[in-house]
């Protein structure tokens, strides 16, 4: 049996569009996941960024690969159901951390994220792979917008660099153009949210996220989760995130001590 929290319609959403939202994942987290987003900007990691061009309003801030030194984030990825939700989204056996994100617009924050599928980006295949996307405050029109059925399209999307604008790898050739999902007329889906809610979407998935025109800050915490056929592979360039001096080749299963078991629950 599924996880309270997920149906068997729920299940079939994932596998047919590849997003569908989970009501309340963190619902019992949000203060947990707010005191960690705020010690998160207080202490950047190395891989912090702010994702607003000289003249453009607002702050975009985001980071990730954080969770070993902020004890909210690392309590949270193993108290909550997410690593279970996730299991049973994927249909799998075993669920491993890949990394966590955090994502913060300020209030008036125009610049929105750009359209882009995570898997290009990664050094991880497989079709067990999940995110979760959980605003810690109300959203609207700021909510994450996912492009229905992106998933299962034969060639991955172009990975860019969001403030150069430019290819992430040299083997441009390789990639779809980035999409327009709204002149297109593809079927995106968003969802308005309350704090706690979470959007489970496949790394394949398109999606991006307007800018944040109200007058209330946007803090979004994300975690990225893989399943039993998660394999290692190689990209023509850093990847990101990078992790270096990981030392796997192509096709291992990722190293568990550096991407620990969250499902099932180790043994106390």
């Amino acid at each position: 049996m599924p996880h309270p929290l997920v149906t068997e319609a729920d299940i079939a959403a994932y596998a047919r569009d590849g997003a569908v939202l989970i009501k309340g994942l963190f619902a019992d987290h949000v203060e947990r996941l707010r005191a960690g987003v705020a010690r998160n900007m207080d202490e950047p990691g190395p891989y912090a960024a702010e994702n607003l061009k000289p003249g453009e309003g607002g702050r975009f801030f985001d980071d990730y690969c954080n969770w070993q030194r902020i004890p909210e984030f690392d309590e949270v990825i193993h108290a909550s159901a997410a690593a279970e939700v996730a299991a049973d989204l994927m249909g799998a056996s075993r669920v491993q951390l890949f990394h966590d994100h955090v994502l913060v617009k300020e209030a008036g924050t125009s610049k929105p994220t750009p359209w882009h599928q995570d898997g290009p980006y990664y050094f991880v295949e497989g079709r067990q792979t999940v995110s979760f996307w959980s605003p810690l405050d109300p959203v609207t029109t700021a909510s994450l917008r996912c492009v229905a059925g992106s998933h299962l399209w034969p060639r991955p999307v172009l990975p860019t660099r969001w403030l150069a604008e430019t290819s992430f790898y040299p083997n441009e050739e390789d990639y779809m153009p980035v999409p327009d999902p709204d002149a297109e007329g593809m079927e995106v889906l968003e969802w308005e949210m309350e704090p706690g809610d979470a959007v489970a979407f496949h790394y394949m998935t398109l999606h991006g996220a307007r800018g944040n025109e109200t007058t209330a800050r946007r803090r979004a915490f994300s975690l990225r989760l893989v399943g039993d056929d998660a394999r290692y592979v190689e990209r023509p360039g850093r990847t990101s995130p990078p992790f270096p001096g990981h030392d796997m080749a192509p096709g291992h299963v990722l190293r568990e001590d550096w991407f620990p078991v969250l499902w099932p629950r180790p043994a106390a």
